[in-house]
């Protein structure tokens, strides 16, 4: 069972979305949170798997709490769920280390699939969204001649989450065990100084690796 917070300041789209939530079997909300505030205190306070977080909020917004969520609990994944179809956010909530963004017009089995995808340590973006936050990304001025302080292998681990592959996936197309993926994985955050998959998988496309 995936342990679920769901931080969103209206009632009524809160009691939606967590009946929408829990037809899945395998999720349960075990926390909720009308703003960003909210949502740091209940993370000290129950175990959570992953947050579904809201953007506009009072007292704190998604963003700075998706930044102070992943900078003491990294482990956590984060789904951005909002109205606002909105590139820049979208790249901030990247930045801050969301795994994914995600409309509220979007259909339920969507969020449902969205959650176990980020659950899973893939990428889960709107199409709408990344067809307007891919090509900024892929428009930032790249360095050709950087050098990389990679391995033959780490850039092909690295590539392959810039293209959003899961550990699982990583591992079969390489054939490595997903124990070996995560060790790359952690020395790649470690070698770039990057705070996680998802801020190497917008490294990847930064610097044309993906």
């Amino acid at each position: 069972m995936k342990r679920i917070l769901l931080v969103e300041d209206q009632g009524i789209v809160r009691q939606g979305l967590k009946m929408m939530i829990e037809q899945d079997d395998a999720l349960r909300v075990v926390a909720e949170a009308e703003n960003g505030c909210e949502a740091v205190d209940q993370m000290g306070i129950h175990v959570i798997d992953l947050v579904v977080m809201d953007i506009r909020m009072p007292e704190m917004n998604g963003l700075e709490a998706t930044r102070l969520i992943k900078r003491q609990w990294p482990q956590v994944k984060i789904l951005i769920l909002t109205t606002f179809n909105d590139d820049e956010y979208a790249l901030q909530a990247l930045k801050e280390g969301a795994n994914g963004f995600l409309l509220k017009t979007s259909q339920g089995d969507k969020l449902i699939g969205s959650i176990h995808s980020c659950l899973k340590g893939g990428m889960s973006l709107q199409d709408e969204v990344a067809a307007k936050v891919v090509p900024k990304l892929l428009s930032r001025k790249k360095n050709p001649e950087a050098d990389h302080p990679l391995t033959e292998r780490e850039l092909s681990v690295t590539r392959l989450v810039g293209q959003g592959r899961t550990n699982k996936e990583i591992a079969g197309e390489l054939h490595l065990s997903v124990g070996t993926v995560k060790n790359h994985l952690t020395q790649i955050l470690q070698k770039l100084e990057l705070r996680d998959r998802t801020q190497l998988a917008i490294y990847a496309v930064k610097h044309d690796i993906a």
